[in-house]
């Protein structure tokens, strides 16, 4: 593993958001980050944030250094009980890609505090770790990737990911949002073989994440689950 990542990853610590107040430092990140990149619009409250953030399958994690957030993502869990995906809003033909009703994981709001990206701190890596660990512990068949056109090189390499679609607007944004997906259940043992970090760090117990089971709102396709986040 990358000494690198490993050392960034023994000074961090993943949280899972529900109160209010760590929310609403989220939001705030959040609009930092975009308005950095001039993706979205000023607003006078300097929080970013939308109807989808409250959905009852939604997970809110972060990442924390010296008791500061410095990263985060959304992740919505879509099964049979819940079809509500902000991704799938705006790809909704994506669904026909696929036989039966499979379980996605729809990770969004990607975001690094701009001061960080300076320090070159590889915070990207355990941000990924995030929907990664997830697809293991909710037992995802299906991953979506909704990034810009830039970023596609990255997830095709590490993650094993392949577009689906063409560009579209994304309610909120100013720049096109492409569509990837990934059958994680064939690729996982191959991108934990080019870059292990992505998954469980036994080294490392505080690497962790502490996932919500989400019973009676998201149902797995197999019984069982790893104990892998």
């Amino acid at each position: 593993m990358n000494p690198q990542v490993i050392e960034a990853l023994g000074r961090s610590r993943y949280k899972v958001l529900t109160e209010r107040h760590d929310l609403e430092e989220l939001y705030r990140l959040r609009y930092t980050c975009y308005r950095a990149e001039r993706s979205i619009l000023k607003n006078d409250r300097g929080m970013m944030f939308d109807a989808f953030d409250e959905t009852e399958n939604c997970v809110h994690v972060a990442i924390e250094m010296e008791d500061r957030m410095l990263a985060a993502v959304r992740l919505h869990l879509v099964s049979e009980l819940s079809r509500k995906s902000p991704t799938l809003e705006v790809f909704p033909d994506v669904l026909d890609m696929f036989e039966g009703t499979p379980t996605i994981l729809d990770p969004t709001r990607f975001v690094i505090d701009p001061t960080v990206r300076k320090q070159r701190l590889p915070l990207h890596f355990l941000a990924l770790r995030i929907p990664f660990l997830a697809t293991m512990f909710y037992d995802i068949d299906v991953a979506l990737a909704p990034v810009r056109g830039e970023h596609i090189p990255f997830y095709r390499r590490f993650l094993g990911y392949e577009p689906a679609r063409q560009p579209r607007s994304y309610p909120g944004l100013r720049k096109p949002i492409h569509l990837l997906t990934a059958n994680v259940r064939e690729q996982r043992d191959a991108v934990l073989a080019r870059t292990p970090v992505f998954g469980p760090v036994d080294q490392i117990p505080h690497s962790r994440i502490a996932f919500p089971a989400l019973t009676g709102i998201y149902l797995a396709s197999t019984p069982g689950r790893p104990d892998a986040a």
